[in-house]
């Protein structure tokens, strides 16, 4: 973990004015340090040669110059504070939303890799970054500018006294950096154990309709129980060694400077410095390594942060390096469509999912993709919209690549119906329009293709009627009837389904299909399914079986196409 990471001031603008803020209030508090340091050191070693200066009176003008100069280290440090925390909840801020939105852009298969730990660090995990920006930045900045500062003046009065704490100094970062080693895996642990709570706590609420219905949801309890535990003890682990490791430290730092007070004491004894001088040395040695503890308490205090900020900038510098990976030609096709996969193999956790997919997708015909679960079908589906780049392989709309295709003039011909479709709050009317409004004999058309007017009979408020987020108020098949209606009404001439009779019954599927058949035959869309029931697959022009690879080695070799009689 670095100490300050350039990402963070090259991804957060935020974090600019307020590092400069940082580093001027920082090199002001150090000057005020010095000249407080030299000032009483006067007065002191004044005052006990000569007792005609013991009066407040003699002293004036330099009690008046502390008073400024005390004056001005507070309004410093009230300016610091002052803008730390607001300066800290923006940059904060701006992350989770910059973090929010580079996921929101990534391909389907990567989001759903990084969904649990964006969701912690979007939710919880960022907090933590502010304690790193308003205690440990400014103490590191302190850090820096201190020890350095005080280490020349020391020199100047006492150069002895310079090189005992010279010597001794590099002991407290050798320490801190000993107890980083045994702590480094600490906040690595912590932020592990509550992504993984989170993620179990996500899917439990999401699958809780379902584990209800089966009388299952007491099951996860004990699931759950554990993870709790795993992250109060991790937890509990941090803190312990934070404890230590500040006592370590402050016994450091009174030994280093006890051994300048020693020194001092015996040369003023011998008389072999001034007592002005030995006054310097004392008041500004313990100066010197109270910033470097200070950085040591703070850094325990800012780990987990610091550690979910790591993070955080991982996402947006790759999502930074995709931006600017070099020009994109944007060429253009005009329908009818012909889909071409050739070789395509798409990178999975053991292997490759889907792995040297063969297959023509021609207009006016029905083409579904089967294969076991995981043989990545729908993946074979995101490279056919261009939303995620093949690894071997290519896509080949009307002889073009996808990737060199403008996406939204593509996309504009497309209607895709993925496993779980997008419903966002509104009304059904909302929903149904979500690319954009439609025709009313359209979205007439729609409705009746998907067999949605019998659920808008049902419902309250019709086509007005309200729904939350995800569609909320209807039901898993009302859902995807929904879904379907929107793809029918927009007259796509290329129709992506991704299971989409899995949660209808009997006659409703046999009418989707239908109006399936309706849109390939007679209209001349070309229609890309994914399915396994009987019904998808005896509606098939052709059926392509779509198979995976393991690291072992493939689960079959390739993917081969078959006249759909074959297999229906």
């Amino acid at each position: 973990m670095k100490p300050f990471d350039p990402r963070l001031w090259r991804l957060s603008r935020p974090v600019r004015p307020y590092l400069v803020l940082t580093v001027v209030t920082g090199a002001i508090t150090t000057a005020t340090i010095l000249a407080t340091a030299i000032l009483l050191a006067r007065i002191l070693a004044g005052a006990a040669h000569d007792p005609a200066l013991r009066a407040l009176d003699a002293w004036t003008t330099e009690l008046i110059a502390l008073a400024v100069i005390a004056a001005i280290r507070a309004a410093a440090a009230w300016a610091q504070a002052r803008h730390a925390q607001r300066s800290a909840a923006a940059v904060v801020s701006g992350l989770k939303s910059d973090v929010l939105d580079a996921v929101a852009d990534l391909p389907p298969r990567r989001r759903a890799e990084t969904r649990d730990e964006a969701a912690l660090l979007v939710t919880r995990g960022l907090d933590g970054l502010l304690p790193y920006l308003s205690g440990y930045l400014p103490t590191l900045v302190l850090a820096v500018l201190v020890p350095t500062a005080v280490l020349v003046t020391i020199a100047l009065h006492d150069l002895a006294s310079a090189i005992i704490i010279a010597a001794t100094l590099p002991l407290v970062p050798l320490f801190m950096i000993l107890i980083g080693l045994l702590t480094r895996n600490r906040a690595r642990n912590k932020l592990r154990a509550m992504t993984a709570l989170q993620a179990q706590l996500l899917d439990l609420i999401a699958g809780l309709p379902t584990l209800r219905a089966h009388r299952r949801e007491a099951g996860q309890a004990e699931r759950v129980q554990e993870l709790g535990e795993n992250h109060r003890t991790a937890t509990m682990g941090s803190l312990r060694i934070a404890f230590l490791s500040s006592m370590v430290l402050e016994a450091l730092a009174t030994l280093c400077v006890a051994l300048v007070a020693v020194s001092v004491g015996l040369r003023l004894v011998f008389g072999h410095m001034q007592l002005d001088d030995a006054l310097v040395a004392l008041i500004l040695a313990a100066e010197a390594y109270l910033p470097l503890r200070m950085v040591g308490a703070q850094f325990h205090a800012a780990e987990d942060g610091a550690e979910a900020a790591q993070r955080a900038l991982a996402v947006l510098d790759h999502e930074d390096r995709e931006d600017h990976a070099g020009p994109e030609a944007h060429d253009t096709v005009a329908a009818p469509f012909t889909i071409r996969v050739r070789g395509l193999s798409m990178r999975a956790r053991d292997g490759h999912a889907p792995h040297a997919l063969d297959a023509v997708c021609e207009p006016g015909q029905i083409t579904v993709l089967a294969g076991p679960n995981g043989s990545g079908k729908s993946t074979a589906l995101h490279a056919i919209l261009g939303l995620a780049s093949p690894d071997e392989g290519a896509v080949v709309i009307n002889g073009i690549d996808v990737i060199r295709l403008g996406l939204d003039a593509w996309w504009s011909n497309v209607a895709w119906v993925p496993q779980r479709p997008v419903l966002v709050p509104g009304t059904v009317r909302d929903n149904l329009e979500l690319t954009g409004p439609l025709p009313p004999e359209a979205l007439a058309r729609g409705i009746e293709e998907a067999g949605f007017g019998e659920v808008l009979a049902e419902l309250p408020g019709g086509i007005d009627t309200v729904l939350g987020s995800g569609g909320t108020g209807l039901s898993v098949g009302q859902r995807q009837r929904l879904a379907l209606a929107r793809a029918f009404a927009r007259q796509a001439t290329v129709l992506l389904l991704d299971e989409p009779t899995a949660h209808l019954d009997k006659r409703a599927a046999l009418r989707v299909l239908d109006a399936v058949r309706r849109r390939a035959h007679q209209d001349g869309a070309t229609v890309i399914l994914i399915g396994h029931d009987p019904s998808v697959l005896a509606a098939a022009d052709r059926i392509i079986d779509v198979s995976a690879s393991t690291n072992a080695g493939p689960r079959a070799a390739g993917a081969h196409s078959s006249p759909a009689g074959a297999l229906a």
